[in-house]
């Protein structure tokens, strides 16, 4: 008679999971495991920045990026583990095949996603979503290969020595949760300002590839055939000698990119810590475009831009301005024209881009080399954090030359406290002048702007000046069909005491590109298409 066979008693082992043979002691063998994981696991935070950092510089608005590359790659590492059920009766072989995968695509991710922005960006239509796209298949992939090397690593280190699964957990976990703790803490303070995104992603990729195949092939190597560790070898020396390829070449790389995003006439390109920085033409009566962070921030037209953000404040008392922003010296170049200016003070956070202003040629020329008059002084700072220090009652004059107010890092500086803290910065009939983004393409978004003003306690007279440049993309999302590209500015002038007269000084130069009957038809058209009751925005609910 047959006897039923009685179910496996519970923690006993599979078949296939028996005691590894290990090179080393078990308590050894046990120490490589975890260290595995550590590397690992700060690779893998590395990369889930890279395409948080890189996507946020490519694409725009940091929250979004941040929140698809997060959700969907926490979602893929689930869909990993439950696929990694299948391969635990060859746990060290597919380990190795899994990290030597996970350390090219992660490795070479930077460079693919930089690469489609680069050379399809301006087709339009579908190829103007490629990178999102492309982001969306890096943080699936990525993630369904994280996912899996936890199911897999544990079974490698029951093998060594097996215990009760919370112990086994424990340690695995705690591993993992501090390696993740490195990696996050080395992407920004020693990867990225050392190495760039490209360099960093490829380095970390290489990293990763060792650590992989000299676990599986130096402890586990008994676990494998002959001819699984040959080909597991020559799949980790062929990933590393793609990444060491791509490392040598990305120099040359990233300037081909550089091209084919701003065209030929690259004259300055540098990362200041603060912001990429690109600086095209300029010389040869070429025009000078100044990039920053990929956003057209200077062109041809900005006289026309710095005329109507500076002029129509001026008309009134000036004696002292504050310009918030502004460190190319454009916006000082307009306050200076005006006589009776005895002090302009800038408060810029990028101290490279305002030494660029000091000392390259065609930028300097441009700016009338305002930062030599000693009536400007400069101060690096956020505009926020220093406007909570700031001296009140004090500027005839606040200019908000900051960037678009659909970009995440700028939305703190279109807030009600921002502008209460600006409102008391100005002295008694002082005036407040904001660039509010393109009027009509995102008219929601400017009279958001004015709304919050009026929260602050401030009463407004908004305007809009056309004839913007929109060559290439200056808001928030740097792939946006060109077709659609803004092509006018929206500002608003505030005051504290009554709507302030919108008009021109009748004793400054008068302006080259702006007259007062232009800009009392463009105020009133932008008055005619008003959108009332919309909520303020603040720093814990930005509504841009």
């Amino acid at each position: 008679m047959i006897e039923p066979h009685a179910p496996a008693p519970p923690g006993s082992p599979p078949p296939w999971a028996g005691p590894a043979r290990l090179p080393v002691q078990p308590s050894t063998g046990r120490f490589l495991v975890l260290a595995c994981v550590f590397v690992c696991a700060a690779c893998g935070l590395v990369y889930e920045l890279e395409l948080v950092a890189l996507a946020s510089y490519l694409i725009g608005d940091s929250v979004t990026q941040a929140s698809v590359v997060l959700s969907v790659m926490v979602f893929a590492m689930g869909i990993g583990s439950l696929a990694a059920k299948r391969l635990r009766w060859r746990a060290a072989a597919a380990f190795g095949a899994i990290e030597a995968t996970l350390a090219l695509v992660g490795g070479c991710s930077a460079m693919a996603l930089y690469a489609v922005f680069a050379w399809t960006g301006d087709w339009g239509g579908l190829w103007a979503s490629g990178p999102r796209w492309l982001l969306v298949a890096f943080s699936l992939t990525i993630g369904l290969l994280i996912g899996a090397e936890v199911p897999l690593l544990m079974e490698l280190i029951q093998r060594i020595r097996r215990q009760d699964a919370g112990g086994a957990v424990a340690d695995l976990f705690a591993a993992d949760y501090v390696g993740a703790l490195v990696g996050g803490l080395a992407f920004p303070f020693l990867l990225l300002p050392l190495l760039g995104q490209l360099t960093g992603a490829l380095i970390t990729g290489a990293v990763n590839a060792v650590a992989g195949g000299t676990l599986v092939l130096g402890l586990f190597r008994r676990d494998l055939t002959r001819r699984a560790r040959w080909l597991l070898l020559i799949a980790n020396l062929a990933v590393l000698g793609l990444l060491a390829a791509a490392a040598v070449l990305v120099d040359d790389f990233e300037q081909a990119a550089r091209h084919a995003v701003y065209g030929h006439d690259v004259r300055v390109a540098l990362q200041t810590g603060t912001q990429e920085v690109v600086l095209t033409g300029g010389t040869d009566g070429r025009p000078l475009d100044l990039y920053l962070d990929g956003r057209l921030r200077v062109g041809s037209d900005e006289l026309r831009y710095h005329e109507a953000l500076v002029h129509p404040a001026m008309n009134g008392p000036h004696a002292r301005v504050l310009i918030l922003g502004g460190g190319d010296g454009l916006a000082a170049r307009e306050v200076l024209r005006h006589t009776g200016v005895q002090r302009v003070d800038v408060v810029e956070l990028d101290a490279g881009i305002v030494r660029l202003a000091r000392r390259d040629p065609a930028l300097s020329r441009l700016n009338r080399h305002a930062y030599d008059d000693p009536r400007v002084r400069v101060t690096t700072a956020d505009a926020f954090r220093w406007l909570r220090t700031a001296p009140t009652s004090t500027y005839d004059v606040v200019i908000s030359d900051l960037p678009d107010p659909g970009i995440t890092a700028s939305t703190k500086l279109y807030s009600q406290e921002f502008y209460g803290l600006a409102r008391r910065a100005l002295a008694p009939g002082g005036r407040l002048v904001v660039h509010a983004g393109p009027f009509a393409t995102r008219p929601r978004v400017f009279w958001t702007v004015v709304a919050t003003l009026h929260a602050a306690g401030l009463h407004t007279a908004p305007y809009r000046v056309g004839g913007r440049d929109s060559g290439f993309a200056a808001g928030p999302d740097r792939t946006a069909d060109g077709s659609r590209a803004a092509r006018d500015w929206g500002f608003v002038l505030a005051s504290a005491r009554t709507a302030p007269p919108l008009g021109l000084d009748p004793y400054a130069p008068p302006p080259r590109t702006l007259a007062p009957a232009s800009l009392a038809v463009d105020a009133r058209a932008a008055i005619r298409t008003r959108i009332t009751d919309l909520p303020p925005s603040t720093l814990v609910h930005p509504r841009y």
